[in-house]
């Protein structure tokens, strides 16, 4: 098998699109870097009742303190702010019993699994005040990370910017058989990336100005689990991070401030085939990726993000702040990578319709608003109809001068090819969400199985939550 290409910080940057000067974001707040202990999410595998596992989720208003003795108004799932990490095994029966205590309506949405419409937690599956909603569904997903977030029409970037959000990690006996970290807390560690921008009293305010509507809610606070600049002391000298971009609208650009190589074993939907070598990658927001790093020389490691919203190619990058610093405890060997991870087959051939999605924008400069297809979403219109078993492919071409992350729900689809150019090692395996850059066109191959419901729909939508908000989303059934 031929080695995957190694990929450079610069050359992953630069290939996104031209990017000007770079205007670093100087903390101006209260909430300035605090380089306390690192926190992962709390692990939480639910409890197994009449044969399924069962999760227990309260969304309520919250208080958090983002730096001691500051308090901040938030929501949480099960805590103060975000959630914890669910985790179960593929072929559970799931059952999620979400209470809504945030006073108005909201939804959960589970991001990237494959499950019925009905059970999917998109706009139709509102929960009103003080309800409990308790889906059930097969999980049907190869190991991964996942991830669960509101998803309330026209209060996703709201109540996501508040904190709710969380993650969902599966496991197989695929992955179970590799010689990978995986003990949680000691060599395998989850990150929900995102960043905020807090008032002088040390409140977050969701309050959009137009640029915000038009590029993304970004803030000059970057968080790591909800904590400013964590440090993270380690003695394995091989560990895995499991990576989120949770932000409502910002790019990362990930390195090492050493610009040491690491490497990308698994993306939205699982594993890749075999680890891909890099010094930097692009998270956009809803990516996942797993990467492993090698700490063996002891030498510490300081993770940094090159930080830009969708108007990336007329602006330039926003920051470069720190995200969090690895700290070994002592040099030790590490373990040798395997050579081969999953068996990850080729795209299957297409035997339905061959689907066109044009990105663009009305109006002029920063009053547009943005469509798919020349339409808004409109929460009643269904905007087409996939056949039960159908494997089709959607093309996407990006008229506009922004960025769009395009999230399609139900599938892990397999990206075909980026303006007639196969994608990069680290894009070959499953996916549910994928850039698409400005004046670009990209190619998804998808298959619709198991599951149709003529009533209710899935969602495709840009993952930047203000332009999702603003309407640029769809829907459609499987039949």
């Amino acid at each position: 098998m031929q080695k995957a290409p190694r990929l450079s910080r610069r050359a992953t940057l630069l290939g996104l699109t031209a990017l000007a000067a770079p205007a670093l974001i100087r903390p101006r707040n209260a909430l300035a870097a605090t380089g306390s202990p690192f926190v992962q999410p709390r692990l939480n595998e639910g409890r197994i009742e009449d044969g399924r596992r069962v999760f227990d989720l309260t969304a309520a208003p919250g208080v958090h303190e983002f730096r001691p003795g500051i308090a901040t108004d938030t929501i949480g799932i099960n805590t103060t702010f975000l959630g914890p990490l669910l985790a179960a095994r593929a072929g559970d029966r799931l059952r999620m019993n979400v209470t809504n205590g945030i006073g108005e309506p909201m939804t959960l949405h589970w991001h990237g699994l494959h499950l019925p419409a009905a059970a999917d937690g998109g706009p139709h599956q509102e929960i009103a005040p003080g309800a409990v909603w308790s889906p059930e569904f097969d999980l049907m997903q190869k190991a991964g990370t996942f991830w669960f977030h509101g998803h309330q029409h026209e209060k996703t970037g709201a109540h996501v910017w508040a904190g709710m959000a969380g993650v969902l990690r599966v496991t197989d006996d695929e992955e179970a058989a590799l010689p990978l970290p995986r003990t949680y807390g000691e060599d395998d560690f989850t990150l929900v990336l995102q960043d905020r921008r807090f008032d002088a009293n040390g409140q977050m305010p969701y309050a959009m100005n137009m640029h915000d509507r038009m590029a993304g809610m970004q803030g000059d606070v970057m968080l790591v689990n909800g904590q400013t600049s964590p440090v993270l002391a380690v003695d394995a000298p091989l560990i895995r991070l499991r990576i989120l971009n949770g932000a409502n609208g910002t790019f990362y650009g990930l390195h090492f401030a050493d610009n040491r190589t690491f490497h990308q074993i698994a993306s939205d939907g699982g594993l890749l085939t075999a680890p891909v070598p890099m010094q930097g990658t692009i998270l956009s927001p809803g990516e996942r990726g797993e990467y492993l790093v090698d700490v063996s020389d002891g030498a510490a490691a300081m993770l940094r993000a090159e930080t830009f919203g969708a108007e990336v190619a007329m602006m330039g990058t926003t920051g470069t702040p720190d995200v969090m610093e690895i700290r070994p405890r002592s040099a030790r060997p590490a373990p040798t990578l395997p050579a081969r991870l999953a068996d990850v087959p080729p795209p299957p051939d297409a035997t339905g319709e061959d689907r066109r999605f044009d990105l663009a924008m009305t109006g002029m400069g920063m009053m547009g608003d943005f469509t798919i297809n020349g339409r808004r979403f409109d929460h009643s219109r269904i905007d087409f109809t996939v056949p039960l078993g159908a494997t089709e492919t959607w093309t996407w071409t990006n008229t506009t001068p922004m960025l769009h992350p395009m999230h399609i729900h139900d599938v892990q689809f397999r990206i075909l090819s980026r303006n007639g150019q196969p994608p990069a090692p680290q894009e070959t395996g499953l996916k549910d969400t994928v850039l698409i850059r400005p004046q670009e066109t990209v190619a998804l191959r998808l298959s619709f199985a198991d599951y149709a419901d003529p009533i209710h729909p899935y969602m495709y939508h840009c993952h930047i939550l203000e332009h999702e908000d603003a309407g640029m989303m769809g829907q459609f059934t499987v039949v």
